[in-house]
């Protein structure tokens, strides 16, 4: 069992993008094994267990504070990074614990990336500059064809090549927040992750931009494999084709209640609590 305090880590920032070599070798499992995690003596989650297959989109579903944006930080060490906070347990990635005090926090950084719940673009960057601010961040050099064959490659990805082509020197905070947002997942893509995090990326978003994001979404699993968590029960059943149902009772930490193939789950879930949340009773 791995255990990790914040202590002996110099404080980070949360958001910022650290850049990946490339990826070593196709799509990645990531899974967690036995995960219980706490912030000072107050446990937050109890024995979470989940695989998350490769190249497949997982949704992480269940009321607000019962874990599952912690449970998602902790994939890729964004929980040891806040004051008093703690967990047991192991995250593999293709059988290699991240969290092994050999291996260090940016390794896991090269390999699993993140999209968060607010657009965060660097407001006084391009465009252009946004996409590659990873690869400025560790001084990493490339040659201008390959810059500029990276920069569209990671835009039309993300879903936004085609608006944003003609004016690739606009700053990146210009954007309206379904395009900031778009800009941030093509921004993940330039590190090359094998595992993309998303928390909540389409809860400011309209309805156009969120299908948008979707169909993002659907493309990119084909490449990287996606754990996402929504409170909206009709996206999770149209993107994802794993989900988690997470819950915890008052005054004990989040579990995990039930798991599999979204669509079994959304028409005949084998728990009563799953099926209460899934067809609007709670939450």
């Amino acid at each position: 069992m791995t255990v990790i305090t914040d202590e002996g880590h110099a404080p980070e920032d949360p958001t910022q993008i650290v850049p990946a070599v490339a990826p070593t070798g196709g799509l990645a499992e990531i899974r967690a094994d036995g995960v219980s995690a706490w912030f000072g003596t107050h446990k937050v989650l109890d024995r979470v267990s989940l695989t998350m297959p490769a190249g497949r989109v997982t949704s992480l579903i269940g009321p607000s504070g019962c874990g599952k944006s912690t449970f998602l930080r902790i994939l890729n060490r964004m929980h040891e990074l806040i004051p008093s906070a703690s967990l047991a347990g192991e995250v593999l990635l293709d059988g290699q614990d991240i969290y092994d005090p050999s291996r260090k926090l940016t390794d896991a950084r090269r390999s699993i990336g993140m999209v968060f719940q607010k657009p965060n673009p660097f407001p006084a960057m391009s465009i252009e500059e946004n996409v590659l601010a990873g690869l400025k961040l560790t001084g990493t050099r490339i040659d201008k064809d390959a810059r500029e064959e990276l920069v569209e490659s990671c835009l039309t990805k993300g879903g936004l090549w085609k608006e944003v082509k003609d004016r690739l020197d606009a700053p990146g905070g210009g954007l309206s927040g379904g395009q900031q947002q778009r800009l941030c997942i093509a921004r993940s893509l330039a590190i090359k992750p094998r595992v993309l995090l998303m928390d909540e990326p389409c809860s400011a978003l309209d309805p156009t931009s969120t299908r948008v994001i979707e169909e993002t979404m659907l493309e990119l699993a084909q490449e990287v494999t996606i754990v996402i968590v929504t409170h909206n029960m009709q996206q999770a059943a149209r993107v994802s084709s794993q989900c988690a149902f997470f819950l915890a009772a008052q005054g004990t930490p989040g579990v995990i209640v039930e798991h599999g193939d979204t669509e079994a789950m959304f028409g005949s879930p084998q728990d009563p609590r799953t099926s209460d949340y899934v067809n609007g009773r709670f939450g």
